[in-house]
């Protein structure tokens, strides 16, 4: 019998949780990332088939970082009720709670969370216990986004839910101290996949692109397929009063937003992956198993679109033509303009100076990278004053890098017990 592919190689699901003390580190560990580096994926149990990459029981593995030591490694699956057997209903009688939280894993206000963006966020401890459930106090009646975003200057978190009935948009607003404070439905025509969305200054941006939900296709892996009838938008809302504002684009999907800002004549400016309907179109089904989805990254590209509301026109053109994804940003400058943009391809994770147009790359050779996690220096003054952390691995190792976010040289890495499978997205969580 043949095995799935992403339950096998780089993909493939390790057995069980473990624990490891005082890991071997290479190099220097800055004194002071004293912290917890966690990064969350798709693990599922012994035996299970989930019948796609993305719908795996939720695991975040974790590595403890103080006074230049790798204290400890851990890796604990995310309990949510479809491992433990309970039921948390929504409004809409759907179990929230029971959808793997499998995606990201954030810090706001007093939480941990874990996230996925088709049901409710985890709280979990800093050990990687789970505490349970979180609709903030009964106020959540949707999904949550994997990809909030925190406001650098207000602390607030924005973010969203989407879903295959209406309203199929909503927008979510949490205070600093973590209060769901405001939610309004975005009017959109039709259920899509809107996996990720932008912050600027004064605007939220919304992706509303041609990957639709189809009732008939239930039950048979991710329930999305590419649609040509439905079109391509990107939406510009006023923070302040919630109006949006629509821009046509030549039809894509967008899996990840790298970075949004103003510039100075008020002109949208939105960096992300793009891929083009053919590009999506043959990456989308080896995600779902016809073929291995951390072989390659479909061909998408970074882009640029400006968005004039003088004249209501949207401008894209490719920053560059090399095959990348997890675009990442140093995050104190969310929704403000960011200079230094990072991503990651096979072999090798790639800084883009997009003042310049130019880029330069770390070779990992036959090791994978993931997500490269911006961590700023303690009282930085340049926009790429810090390091990026990364988990990066073969079919039978794994290791966490950390590279000098300035010019990619590394610095360190630590050594881990045991191989880390292909994920998502993590998060540093430095002492309080």
């Amino acid at each position: 019998m043949t095995t799935a592919s992403y339950l096998s190689g780089r993909l493939a699901p390790v057995p069980d949780e473990i624990d490891a003390l005082d890991l071997p580190v290479e190099g220097a560990l800055p004194p002071e990332l004293t912290g917890r580096y966690f990064r969350n994926g798709p693990n599922p149990r012994p035996g299970d088939d989930p019948g796609h990459w993305f719908v795996g029981h939720g695991m975040i593995h974790g590595i403890r970082l103080r006074d230049g030591r790798a204290e400890w490694y851990r890796n604990r699956w995310v309990r949510t009720t479809r491992l433990d057997g309970a039921s948390y209903l929504g409004d809409r009688g759907v179990d929230l709670a029971a959808v793997p939280a499998n995606t990201h894993v954030i810090r706001h206000a007093d939480k941990i969370l874990a996230l996925v963006e088709n049901g409710l966020p985890y709280v979990m401890t800093p050990e990687l216990d789970t505490v349970g459930p979180c609709d903030f106090g009964g106020r959540l009646a949707t999904a949550m986004t994997a990809h909030p975003k925190e406001d650098p200057v207000t602390g607030e978190l924005h973010f969203f839910g989407y879903g295959w009935a209406p309203p199929y948009l909503t927008y979510h607003r949490l205070s600093a101290a973590g209060e769901l404070v405001e939610t309004r439905e975005v009017e959109v025509p039709g259920p899509t996949m809107a996996h990720d969305f932008a912050i600027t200054a004064n605007h939220v941006v919304w992706l509303d692109l041609p990957v639709v939900f189809d009732l008939t296709m239930v039950g048979r892996g991710m329930p999305y397929r590419w649609d040509d009838l439905y079109g391509a938008r990107l939406g510009v809302m006023s923070r302040s009063t919630g109006k949006v504002r629509w821009f046509e684009i030549d039809p894509c999907y967008i899996f990840h937003v790298g970075n949004a800002s103003e510039d100075e004549h008020g002109r949208i400016v939105v960096d992300a992956v793009r891929y083009a309907p053919e590009a999506f179109q043959a990456f989308w089904p080896t995600i779902g198993g016809k073929a291995n989805p951390a072989a390659h990254t479909g061909g998408a590209a970074l882009h640029r679109w400006v968005l004039d509301p003088a004249t209501g026109v949207a401008k894209d053109e490719a920053l560059d033509d090399r095959e990348v994804e997890f675009p990442t940003v140093n995050e104190t400058l969310t929704g403000l303009r960011s200079r230094y943009l990072y991503a990651v391809t096979k072999g090798a994770v790639v800084k883009y100076d997009t003042g310049t147009g130019t880029s330069l790359a770390h070779e990992t050779g036959d090791r994978t990278p993931g997500e490269a996690v911006f961590v700023p220096a303690a009282g930085a003054t340049g926009e790429d004053a810090g390091w990026l952390l990364s988990i990066a691995g073969t079919d039978d190792s794994a290791e966490l890098l950390v590279l000098d976010a300035s010019d990619l040289s590394q610095v360190a890495s630590v050594r881990l017990p045991r191989r880390v499978p292909a994920g998502f997205h993590g998060s540093w969580i430095p002492d309080a």
